[in-house]
Formats: structure tokens, C-alpha cells, sequence
């Protein structure tokens, strides 16, 4: 994934030098309900190994700013309820945002988009 979006940035780069570019992290995955709508051990242990997976990867794509053009966010946290778990109520499936999830991203975005766009 890192390497993908490093290629992609270096080719608008290359294409067009001026263009500024939001690098955002990868969203955090929270623990599925099986068919039976219970969170088994096992959606804990495989979300924690994926979230280890997303987490070093972000850590790559955090390189790619670099202050001016090309800049990185991680809006993570503002998809986490305080017990550190995504809620069902922005994202159901724990991994697509609902239209309160995307009001969430839309509001954590806005400050730097603003930023970049003078």
C-alpha cells in the first residue's frame, strides 16, 4: 500500500510539479460481529492484527509529507469512541463509514484542506 501511494504521488508529481496532494492514513478496522451478531475472540485478535498492519504502514505514508505539497493526516482518532473502539454508529461493519462517518472525515479534514488551499 505505502509503496503504491508513494508511486502514485511521484507520478503526479512528475506530471504535474505545482499540484498539492492530501496523503490520507489508512482507516482503522475494528472487530466484526459474526452471523449471530457477537464479537468472537478471534475478530479481536485478527482487527488487533490488523490494525498492527495499518499502523506500519501509515508510518510509510507519513514520510511522504513533505510540508508544503505533498502533506499526510491521520484522522484516525476521529473515528474512535473513548474506550478506543469504533462505534457502530459511524461505521457499521467497522470498516465503511456511514453518512455520520463521512461527516466525521469531511469535519477532520477540512482544517488542513483549508491550509493547503491558500
Amino acid at each position: 500500500i505505502a509503496a503504491a501511494d508513494k508511486k502514485i504521488v511521484g507520478m503526479i508529481r512528475a506530471k504535474v510539479p505545482g499540484t498539492k496532494v492530501l496523503v490520507l492514513a489508512v482507516f482503522p478496522r475494528g472487530a466484526r460481529k459474526n452471523q449471530q451478531g457477537v464479537i468472537t475472540p478471534e475478530a479481536i485478535a485478527d482487527a488487533a492484527k490488523r490494525m498492527d498492519i495499518i499502523d506500519a504502514v501509515n508510518v510509510e505514508l507519513a514520510k511522504l509529507d513533505d510540508g508544503r505539497n505533498v502533506r499526510f493526516l491521520d484522522i484516525n482518532a476521529s473515528f474512535l469512541g473513548q474506550d478506543g473502539k469504533i462505534p457502530f454508529a459511524i461505521m457499521p461493519d467497522q470498516l465503511h463509514p456511514n453518512a455520520a462517518g463521512y461527516q466525521l472525515w469531511a469535519d477532520a479534514m477540512k482544517p488542513l484542506l483549508t491550509e493547503m488551499m491558500k
